[in-house]
């Protein structure tokens, strides 16, 4: 072998690491890296994991893919097969030719590959990622020491592939008719030509900026060869995907978020990869990497037992942190990963574990492993579960029996909501409770409201198509769940298109239709009153300070079910700031509607979904709103305001108010409650629905997750849901 002047080479640490699992730099030797050996010459080294084979060699266009010119070596133990090639450039196309004992040939992409061919192409390219530039230094500072539990988390999940697009013309060649596949076919055209990270850097950061949201979520991160799995079934999980551009210009566009102060959440999948004969799957021959098939999407399910394959994912989840200063990660597919019979209905084929339960103790303690070395390396990286599942302590510490997560996904949530939502408007009465459950759970974990993109694709309608009524209606209940979602404790996030209301499906081969907002005013409504939102809940503290805490939520009407209504406060740090807020979920108004304050005092209306300039109809309180003393809703006082019809309004107490002397008798309090108006007769007079939780200790005592050791209840999913 050739001598180099650097340490590429591995040594028996790094094999024994790699081994135990804790090898959590592996990419820095692993896959293809430039290397010039002692004597000056350049090239690459390679470092590739397959053991029990013949032999490997490398291929590429740098030999004319030459089986023979190029072998690799074997350590003395570990199964990994190394070795220096000189003359290689940068953006060099090449592969592992692995011969099975068995003397099949398989031809293999880079498991550790930075950079791979553009599809269809399925090799991978030498790339040195050392060559960029970060200007983010401040910003990473900054996000050091913050608090993420007490700071905005308004996420817009975003496929980069389908944002918008550079026209719309179909491409590829059109059939024999002459037209073009489309919607219904399982292979539809692209239409339109994808906009490049560079492009994504210059107007999709504007865009998310003018919005108004704190982070973006982008989908898909790793390479993948069908663009129909969204880049949920990986062949490269150290390449950024080339159909945007290189790694360099990915690491642009996340440059770019920071310079804007938006964070990047990258959507990570290691619970399996896709089948395709260049990447992981039966790596060697047989199962290396995987050690069984999902039962429903057909991918390969990763062995969490095997050593190595830890260190190449915790590796992978911190290269993204390291070298890409990713803010954010969010593990997809949890629930797959934690139940071992996850997707099997046959009772004759279920497993079960040593301790004769479902749960796949492996994947857990990979789970642990991973956002513990996260926590350890990188604090202030976000880690956020998608699991559909009631397992408890999702977000509380490792060391207190929990997942160590800091956000879960809340599917519960969004499944309630989004049922209750599509119910017409003379049943919802009987499905109020799917309003109001979510607040019997909703701060046994740090929950993120998702509204994503699982839930406008297959056949499930976009949003807006789901909300009954005509078209003001709809549009109106568009705004309505916004709000709803906004108003409640937890974090958000929104898929792209769900702010301006497209009707259609997402389509991952074409542009959002964001024509719609510039030639509609219905659509440019939604998407102004989306922008106003995020922005309020920017300039709001008491919205976000206290979002994962009991102390910053409390009921006012719980119960209002006949005339669809619930009612309560959010509080931050500053009782001055606190906030009430109504929302109607009928199409009727209601006119001096009484309800219950906490405080004596005089209040304004500061926000209001029915504004006639997001598209509603103009049902507002205008000037003070001064308090009477009439008790209701258990407080003692009130005050009388104008309900928006399917809507909502925040009201905050702007001024003091002499609270009038009460007149005795006997030394008894001789008023009465005054007789409520007609609007009002079905309106109960209400205690709080739940008593107050104790308040989970802050998330600067405890990381990753402010929570206590306490298992979680009430969850309205019980078993593991099917997704894609």
């Amino acid at each position: 072998m050739e001598s180099l002047d650097s340490t590429l080479y591995l040594s028996n640490d790094d094999l024994f690491l790699f081994a135990r699992g804790e090898w959590y730099r592996s990419y820095e030797k692993m896959g293809a890296h430039p290397a010039v050996t002692d004597d000056g010459t350049h090239g690459y080294h390679f470092a590739v994991w397959a053991p029990d084979v013949r032999s490997v060699h490398v291929i590429g266009d740098f030999n004319g893919w030459d089986e023979t010119a190029t072998p690799l070596y074997p350590t003395e133990t570990g199964g990994i097969w190394q070795g220096f090639v000189a003359g290689i450039e940068e953006g060099a196309l090449y592969k592992y030719l692995i011969e099975c004992n068995d003397g099949r040939k398989l031809y293999k992409a880079d498991p550790y590959g930075f950079y791979a061919e553009k599809v269809p192409g399925t090799a991978s390219r030498t790339f040195d990622l050392d060559g960029y530039a970060w200007k983010d230094a401040h910003y990473l500072e900054q996000r050091s020491h913050r608090d993420m539990f007490a700071e905005p988390l308004n996420i817009f999940e975003v496929h980069l592939g389908s944002w918008r697009r550079h026209g719309d013309e179909p491409q590829g060649e059109p059939r024999e008719d002459g037209t073009y596949p489309g919607p219904g076919d399982p292979f539809p055209a692209q239409r339109g030509v994808v906009y490049s990270y560079d492009d994504l850097a210059d107007e999709l950061v504007e865009y998310v900026k003018e919005m108004g949201y704190s982070h973006i979520e982008i989908m898909p991160v790793n390479e993948h060869p069908f663009d129909g799995s969204w880049g949920y079934q990986p062949t490269g999980y150290y390449a950024a995907t080339s159909r945007y551009g290189n790694p360099r210009q990915f690491m642009h566009f996340i440059d770019a978020c920071h310079e804007a102060g938006i964070g990047v959440i990258f959507d990570w999948v290691c619970g399996g990869f896709c089948a395709n004969a260049e990447g992981l799957a039966n790596f060697n021959g047989g199962m290396l990497y995987e050690h069984k098939i999902h039962p429903n999407w057909n991918t390969h399910q990763f062995h969490y037992g095997r050593g190595e394959v830890r260190s190449f994912l915790v590796s992978n989840a911190l290269f993204w942190a390291n070298l890409f200063h990713a803010d954010g990660i969010r593990m997809d597919g949890v629930s797959s990963m934690l139940y071992m019979n996850f997707g099997i209905d046959d009772p004759g084929q279920k497993r079960f574990n040593e301790k004769g339960t479902e749960e796949d103790l492996d994947a857990s303690a990979f789970i642990r492993q991973t956002n513990s070395v996260m926590g350890k390396e990188h604090p202030d990286v976000m880690m956020i579960a998608e699991e559909s599942t009631a397992w408890p302590l999702v977000t509380y510490p490792p060391e207190d029996g929990g997942l160590g997560f800091h956000f879960k996904w809340d599917m519960g949530w969004m499944n309630d909501t989004l049922h209750y939502m599509q119910t017409d408007f003379p049943w919802r009465p009987g499905n109020y409770r799917m309003l109001t459950f979510s607040s019997m759970y909703q701060f046994n974990e740090n929950f993120i409201l998702p509204l994503s993109h699982d839930e406008v694709v297959n056949g499930k309608c976009s949003l807006i198509t789901r909300m009954p009524g005509d078209y003001w209606r709809q549009f109106a209940g568009m705004r309505t769940l916004a709000f709803y979602q906004m108003m409640h404790p937890g974090g958000k996030l929104n898929f792209m298109g769900n702010e301006i209301a497209q009707f259609i499906e997402w389509r991952y081969y074409e542009g959002i239709q964001y024509f719609l907002s510039e030639q509609y005013d219905t659509h440019r409504h939604q998407q102004r009153f989306i922008r106003h939102l995020n922005r309020f809940y920017n300039e709001h503290p008491t919205l976000w300070q206290r979002a994962f805490d009991s102390e910053g939520f409390e009921w006012i009407d719980a119960d209002n079910a006949d005339q669809s209504i619930i009612s309560f406060i959010r509080r931050g740090d500053d009782p001055k700031e606190d906030l009430v807020i109504l929302i109607n979920f009928d199409v009727n108004a209601r006119e001096d509607f009484r309800m219950g304050v906490p405080e004596w005092g005089v209040y304004e209306e500061v926000f209001n979904t029915d504004n006639e300039r997001f598209g509603g109809s103009g049902v507002l309180n205008t000037g003070k709103l001064k308090c009477q003393d009439e008790p209701w809703n258990g407080r003692e006082q009130s005050i009388v305001v104008r309900v928006p019809p399917l809507g909502g309004m925040i009201l905050k107490r702007t001024g003091t108010l002499r609270r009038p002397a009460k007149k005795t008798d006997g030394g008894a309090a001789a008023k009465k409650p005054a007789a409520k108006k007609a609007d009002e007769k079905d309106v109960k007079p209400a205690a709080k629905a739940t008593a107050k939780k104790a308040a989970p200790k802050k998330a600067a005592e405890k990381k990753p997750a402010a929570k206590k050791a306490t298992p979680a209840k009430g969850k309205s999913e019980k078993k593991p849901a099917a997704k894609k």
